[in-house]
């Protein structure tokens, strides 16, 4: 495992979300949303946690609870964008190899899991280490909104990726498996990830890693047991609220 010095976690958060407007702050047992998320982040005790953020009051939410945020441009047209930027702020000198970008909407995420996220980057030939679930109820295998992963069994817990598909896949037996949307970085991966257009299958399944994998880039997955909750919808919000009461 790297070396807490080694390893810097981002979580961008915008405010302004279409089906669930200002979600970041919402409560969820007594602290706003973003706040759940950092201390999810800060249990993994992996490394220093930054809230990278385009609004004051997601900042000073943050920093009330005692974390910190750091405030970037408003126009990223992705997450990945926007913690590339504040990498830049946040650790200037470099001292950070492996950059963590865990989404602020997964106030349900297993600490544990995301520690066990670092693992592939033990293997220098991965650029990109990310999270799936063995799906378990049938109707999330032709859910559109479960994105699947489809790879190369490596070890028990570990795939090499070789595609993304908000399809049903692959075909015949076997298990299928939920990607979850959380991305351990080499610095230098995000570094030539941010800097590649949007790729033609990236564009056609609306999945930014495609991106990485269309360039090249290798992307190894750690199969965990369970799948956070993501909250985008009232109905999300308060399912989390009871998980977490």
């Amino acid at each position: 495992m790297a070396k807490a010095d080694d390893v810097l976690i981002l979580i961008p958060a915008r405010l302004h979300a279409t089906r669930l407007p200002g979600k970041p702050l919402a409560d969820i047992a007594g602290l706003p949303m973003i706040v759940q998320v950092l201390r999810r982040a800060e249990e993994a005790k992996i490394g220093p946690v930054v809230v990278a953020t385009d609004d004051e009051t997601i900042a000073t939410a943050v920093e009330k609870a005692g974390g910190r945020a750091l405030m970037t441009q408003a126009d990223h047209p992705s997450g990945s964008d926007r913690i590339f930027e504040a990498l830049g702020i946040a650790d200037p000198d470099g001292r950070a190899k492996i950059v963590v970008n865990v989404q602020g909407d997964l106030p349900t995420l297993n600490p544990a899991d995301l520690a066990a996220s670092l693992g592939p980057l033990k293997d220098p030939a991965v650029d990109i280490a990310t999270l799936a679930a063995e799906i378990r109820k049938p109707e999330e295998r032709t859910n559109p909104n479960v994105v699947k992963v489809i790879g190369s069994p490596l070890t028990p817990t570990r795939l090499r990726a070789l595609y993304f598909t908000r399809a049903t896949a692959p075909s015949g037996d076997g298990p299928l498996y939920h990607h979850i949307g959380l991305y351990a970085y080499r610095r230098s991966a995000l570094q030539r990830f941010v800097g590649l257009p949007p790729s033609p299958l990236e564009r056609r399944e609306r999945l930014e890693q495609l991106r990485a994998l269309e360039a090249g880039m290798r992307i190894d997955v750690t199969v965990v047991d369970s799948v956070p909750l993501g909250v985008d919808t009232p109905e999300d919000l308060e399912t989390a609220r009871k998980l977490l009461r």
